[in-house]
């Protein structure tokens, strides 16, 4: 029989925030990555979203609404940067500054949009996820997507989980190496 150790209390609130973040960032990478059950899995089954003027409604209905958007959209990357977590109990209100950058295929123009999500997540037998969003586009500003091309040498990602973020373990892509893959 293993003891517990007592978590401080300043400790428990550390690992409820990180528990916190780790549910924006499963959001994030389920829309760069079009896994619709991982953004399903950011959100409470009840949960409302108010992505745009005019859609708002259930986390499914969004995504009813969203993916079929996804199929001529090359590019789609989102960064989170400042996070504020006011906590009170088992209900958090979150506010994420986000920029994302979109590029759709055969064209030249890219955007580059900033904004927030404001959220009030709720903790429901132990597992933090959004149950009301709230999207706020606040800029937008195009650009020419040449000048994006050839920066990593890597070559591209893709949208879906053949991506090599879902590699376990990690691999050099056959594609990426003049080296027998695994190395």
């Amino acid at each position: 029989m293993t003891a517990s150790v007592p978590i401080s209390p300043e400790l428990q609130d550390l690992i409820e925030r990180e528990k916190i973040n780790q549910c924006l960032l499963r959001y994030t990478r389920g829309i760069d990555r079009l896994d619709v059950e991982l953004i399903r899995s950011a959100f409470h089954p009840d949960a409302i979203d108010y992505h745009a003027k005019g859609r708002r409604g259930s986390a499914q209905a969004f995504l009813d609404w969203w993916v079929p958007t996804q199929a001529q959209r090359e590019v789609a990357q989102h960064f989170l940067t400042n996070v504020t977590i006011d906590m009170s109990g088992d209900t958090a209100h979150v506010e994420s500054y986000f920029i994302t950058l979109m590029k759709s295929k055969g064209q030249d123009t890219t955007f580059l949009t900033g904004g927030r999500y404001i959220d009030r997540m709720e903790k429901r037998n132990g597992e933090w996820r959004i149950a009301l969003r709230l999207v706020h586009i606040e800029w937008t500003v195009e650009g020419k997507a040449a000048q994006l091309a050839g920066l990593s040498g890597l070559g591209t990602g893709t949208r879906d989980r053949a991506d090599p973020s879902y590699m376990r373990p990690l691999q050099i892509p056959a594609a990426l190496s003049d080296e027998p893959a695994g190395r």
